[in-house]
């Protein structure tokens, strides 16, 4: 097995071994060879993209059976069967449905990360207390108005909460994904350093992901702390 008979280097050799990687993230020696940034920032393109549909598709049906119980008791044991399977499971089939590895890690990333923004956008529609859709009928808001004025503030901090995880959950599928499509990424760059017993690259790059999970995370939840804050002004 490539790179099992590594050891496992001291924080001092780790540094040593990977100081150029450290100091130049954006050297660029064509084709995969190329620094820390491009690596990072190729999964961050397909991350935005994947994270991105699952976001619009899993706020609208969080919606939907948050909105309809018929949708609910229709849809909600569907999500909860999918929801269980694992993110690399995915990639054989989206594989053989686009046969490309970009659109098939995209795919995953937006499979694995669209469950608990669905089910989260659910659970804040149907816990708007009913008191403000009595007003909502009294005052005959129309349905953008309702949607604007109650359900969304209602909503926004479950909806973020299903952001947030569903992030973290994107990060987590590319990095796992990149090990088996291959080409520029972060999980690539693991996996070739793994296969090439280089331990020292690997540590880096695990603190490099830790870091942007990190980020990422927190980028989220200020944005949902913000847009709750404007609501709750209003």
């Amino acid at each position: 097995m490539p790179g099992a008979g590594a050891p496992l280097p001291p924080p001092s050799k780790v540094i040593a071994d990977t100081w150029e990687l450290i100091i130049d993230p954006f050297y660029d020696n064509g084709g995969t060879d190329v620094g820390l940034f491009w690596q990072i920032a190729a999964s961050l393109t397909r991350v935005a993209e994947g994270f991105a549909i699952s976001a619009v598709a899993g706020i609208l049906l969080g919606v939907l059976i948050g909105q309809s119980s018929l949708a609910f008791r229709g849809l909600d044991p569907i999500f909860q069967v999918l929801r269980t399977v694992p993110p690399l499971a995915w990639l054989p089939l989206s594989l053989a449905a686009f046969q490309s590895a970009n659109p098939s890690a995209i795919f995953v990333i937006a499979i694995t990360s669209v469950w608990p923004i669905i089910l989260n956008t659910a659970v804040g529609i149907r816990n708007i207390p009913q008191d403000y859709r009595n007003v909502a009928k009294v005052l005959r808001l129309s349905g953008p108005e309702f949607f604007f004025k109650i359900m969304l503030p209602a909503t926004v901090p479950f909806m973020f909460t299903g952001l947030r995880i569903g992030i973290g959950l994107s990060w987590l599928a590319i990095v796992a994904a990149e090990m088996l499509i291959g080409g520029v990424g972060i999980g690539f760059f693991i996996w070739d350093a793994w296969n090439s017993s280089l331990i020292s690259e690997i540590i880096i790059a695990l603190i490099a992901v830790g870091l942007v999970g990190f980020v990422l995370d927190r980028l989220i939840g200020a944005l949902g702390n913000r847009l709750g804050g404007s609501y709750s002004q209003r």
